[in-house]
């Protein structure tokens, strides 16, 4: 044959014959092939194992595949090795180890038959893609990430397909709407979307569908799954394939409902202020901090002779003009004042205004200046009215409308306006409110004995302690209900600030005097509630406050405390109980049980105390520590207390009709002794029942004996004429001086369970309780002790003098018919 020569290349070599050509294809390959016999030892490996392994290929020729390979690359393609050599076709795809370094590879196994199906071997061909798993490996956490900061953003995401059916949606995004994801990806955003919002929606939607736009952001309205409207701030970008068609688009959904409600009630302010402006009698000028005119209201126009268009922007001087009101001579505008002073400024009965045609106008004014949401000051304000007789007649009137009549403070008409201002106030200057609200302690006993016109005097001189413990001219005290007081703290720095303060406040009430009485032991509870940690909304603000006070009472009144949130929840018992207390009343479902008192000695019964339950069906409603302080806070206590002498009396009298009399003792509380017809209730009763008097004891706390000054022991010497037993209740725990004790004509003394608790424990305990027991008894008192429980305690006041005892050891509280059946064994 001719040769040919290529025109540039020169001669080209001679292509290779077909086995030569196969071989060198073989060699050249960058893939890792070999051949494997049955008994796992390389037949044939190409060059590759050189450039992988920087192994001869023919080296390894003839040798097992677990020396050639490092054991762990062995043991990952043993299994798809074992799998081809049984006959079928096998792969693998991950890291081989080499001594150079690690790859990432896939790897086929083919089984190879002879011509009888026999199993000769394996042609295995590795393939490197350890790029193409880098990559893999990168999108997969590219994915995860996004997957991430989608399903855990704080605001809502979804993914939406070009129909408008959700793809994908967050879980911040499912409680935003009340949906669960399933229903979520159920809907297209067209189902949830408020129907005046839909023709917006849809044109920006279909101008991001054929890419007019890539992304936006708008303002709509979605609809709750309870149907309630929320507010957001949607932003939506498009996803694009490489042809341009849109995949989905992703959108961000910001809940702004708070928002729009604080828009909302701004408009409604402004709205309300403008009107308010428009509408009242006084002038209101606004100026900017330069003291230049930014508006007049219609008074202030018709006061200056200025219209706003004209007086804009014109410097306060020249439309507010002021002389004083003797010498005529110019006066230093007010505003002025403020803006040195950084405070109000008032002007009162001493400052007459110049008409723009020079008339003048008696005028009372005063000055504010108006802070930014950071407190700087940005303008001030100007109020001023004439002070013409007929103006001063309703100022009054006014005055009269907002002010309580007995003690000249505010009252509860301002009240909410004030906290309103004053928490506004705060709001921009990032401060604390404070409200306490104060009740007096058993105030009810000095209108009961002491008389209505007294207990005005009390209230008058009450208020006058309360003014006197106000800070500067922020601090506000209202009366807000017959002896109840509020005192908004527009100012406070912590709540420390406020304690420090409620500590005056009850301190100054417990100086309270009113003369020509003795002096009075006037005690409070005052409940305490900070804006903005309690509540936002004034009648809120009052009703922890008040929350809080209810708190003090039934800890045993006389202090202070701040709300909880739980408190609310205690408010709610107590009305609870109140309402059981009064149907119980109504409906006699009220009990008495009996606890037997014994002899020290002897251990026979020798009477009785009756305790009252409050049952239905035989099970405790409510225990006695729950429901007599509601008792007591409502003035039920005094109807209660009535119902149990009466029954008390009647169960003493059956007793003693058959036989078996025992004196019957009934607690009496301090409301109730102290209501002005006690003794004639209890005479009353005694005539009614029949019963002897001897076998009724009245048992009363020290407290009670000790705060009713002369009253109080003459009222004790009346029940003692009548023939009733007293005895002092919880002896110990009150005032504990014993040399009291020979004022008061009680018979016994109870010691407090608190002492019998201790004496086998505590010798300091036993040492005065044995002193109490003697001195006691020196006096012909009888000493009874309560809450025994244990042999060793009884054994103990038994031989210390006692003369009677009660507790468990004895015998628990019980129906009338248990202890009639244990004394009718003791008879026996």
């Amino acid at each position: 044959m001719p040769k040919v020569t290529h025109p540039i290349d020169g001669d080209l070599p001679p292509p290779l014959p077909g086995p030569s050509l196969l071989a060198h294809v073989l060699q050249s390959v960058p893939a890792l092939i070999c051949y494997i016999d049955r008994d796992e030892r390389f037949v044939f490996a190409n060059e590759a194992h050189r450039r992988w392994f920087d192994i001869d290929p023919q080296e390894i020729t003839g040798r097992p595949l677990s020396e050639v390979m490092d054991p762990e690359s062995y043991l990952r393609i043993r299994a798809p090795l074992l799998q081809a050599l049984g006959g079928r076709d096998a792969s693998y795809e991950g890291e081989m180890f080499s001594a150079p370094r690690r790859r990432y590879v896939h790897g086929s196994f083919t089984p190879d038959l002879d011509e009888y199906g026999r199993q000769r071997g394996v042609l295995t061909v590795f393939t490197d893609i350890t790029e193409r798993h880098a990559l893999e490996e990168q999108l997969r956490e590219s994915e995860q990430r996004f997957s991430q900061a989608f399903h855990h953003a704080a605001v809502g995401m979804a993914l939406i397909l070009p129909s408008g059916r959700y793809q994908q949606v967050n879980a911040a995004l499912c409680d935003m709407l009340g949906y669960s994801d399933s229903e979520m990806r159920a809907l297209t955003w067209r189902d949830i979307t408020h129907p005046d919002d839909l023709p917006l929606s849809e044109a920006l939607a279909s101008q991001l569908n054929i890419g007019k736009r890539d992304a936006f952001q708008t303002e709509k309205r979605y609809i709750h799954r309870d149907g309630h409207i929320v507010h957001v701030l949607l932003s939506v970008a498009q996803v694009r394939s490489d042809t341009g068609a849109m995949n989905y688009a992703v959108s961000q959904v910001q809940d702004i409902t708070k928002r729009k409600q604080y828009e909302e009630a701004l408009f409604r302010e402004r709205q309300l202020a403008e009107v308010t402006l428009n509408s009242i009698g006084d002038a209101v000028i606004t100026t900017d901090i330069s003291l230049n005119i930014t508006s007049l209201n219609p008074i202030a126009e018709a006061m200056t002779g200025w219209s706003t268009a004209d007086a804009k922007g014109s410097p306060l001087d020249d439309v507010f003009r002021l002389r004083d009101i003797n010498n005529r001579q110019p006066l230093d505008n007010p505003l002025r004042q403020a803006m040195r002073r950084n405070a109000i400024v008032d002007f009162s009965g001493r400052a007459i205004l110049l008409h723009r045609n020079g008339f003048e106008t008696p005028i009372e004014n005063s000055a504010a200046l108006i802070h930014d949401h950071a407190g700087n000051v940005t303008g001030g304000v100007l109020v001023c009215h004439d002070i013409s007789e007929n103006r001063t007649l309703a100022l009054k009137m006014i005055q009269l409308a907002q002010h309580d009549t007995l003690t000249g403070l505010p009252n509860r008409s301002l009240l909410y306006a004030r906290i309103e201002q004053a928490t506004a106030m705060a709001t921009q200057r990032h401060r604390q409110c404070a409200l306490l609200y104060l009740d007096l302690d058993h105030f009810r006993r000095i209108n009961d004995t002491l008389g209505h016109g007294v207990g005005d005097q009390v209230l008058q001189a009450v208020a006058q302690q309360i003014r006197s413990t106000l800070r500067d001219s922020e601090d506000i005290a209202f009366r807000y209900t017959g002896d109840e007081f509020v005192v908004l703290l527009p100012r406070v720095d912590d709540a420390d600030e406020a304690a420090g303060y409620a500590q005056r406040l009850l301190d100054a009430c417990s100086q309270t005097h009113v003369p020509h009485l003795p002096p009075l032991d006037i005690r409070a509870s005052i409940g305490i509630s900070l804006f903005p940690r309690d509540a936002t909304e004034p009648d809120t603000l009052v009703r922890t406050a008040d929350a809080a006070m209810y708190e003090v009472k039934t800890q045993g009144r006389h202090g202070y405390c701040f709300y909880a949130p739980e408190m609310s929840q205690r408010s709610v018992a107590s009305q609870r109980i109140e309402n059981v207390l009064r149907h119980a009343l109504v409906h006699g479902e009220l009990s008495l049980q009996y606890q037997p008192k014994v002899d020290a000695r002897l251990g026979h019964i020798v009477g009785a105390e009756a305790l009252l339950r409050l049952q239905v069906d035989g099970q405790d409603l409510f225990v006695p520590d729950q429901f007599i302080p509601v008792a007591e806070d409502t003035g039920l206590i005094v109807s209660i207390g009535t119902w149990v002498l009466r029954e008390a009396c009647l169960q003493a009298r059956r007793w003693q009709r058959e036989g078996r009399a025992i004196p019957v003792s009934v607690n009496v509380s301090p409301l109730q002794f102290q209501y002005a017809g006690f003794y004639e209730r209890l005479d009353s009763i005694l005539n009614e029942t029949g019963l002897d008097p001897s076998l009724l004891e009245l048992e009363l706390t020290e407290r009670t004996m000790m705060t009713g000054g002369d009253g109080t022991i003459r009222l004790l010497r009346r029940i003692r004429q009548r023939g009733v037993r007293l005895s002092l209740d919880d002896f110990g725990t009150g005032y504990s001086s014993l040399s009291y004790l020979k004022h008061f004509p009680v018979d016994a003394l109870k010691i407090d369970r608190a002492f019998v608790r201790d004496i086998t424990q505590d010798a300091e305990t036993a040492a005065i309780t044995s002193a109490i027991i003697a001195m006691a008894r020196s006096l012909n008192k009888d000493v009874i002790a309560e809450g025994v429980e244990t042999e060793v305690q009884s054994a103990f006041l038994r031989e210390a003098g006692c003369s009677q005892m009660q507790g468990f050891l004895f015998g628990a509280p019980m129906p009338a018919e248990s202890l009639e059946q244990r004394l009718a064994e003791q008879t026996a």
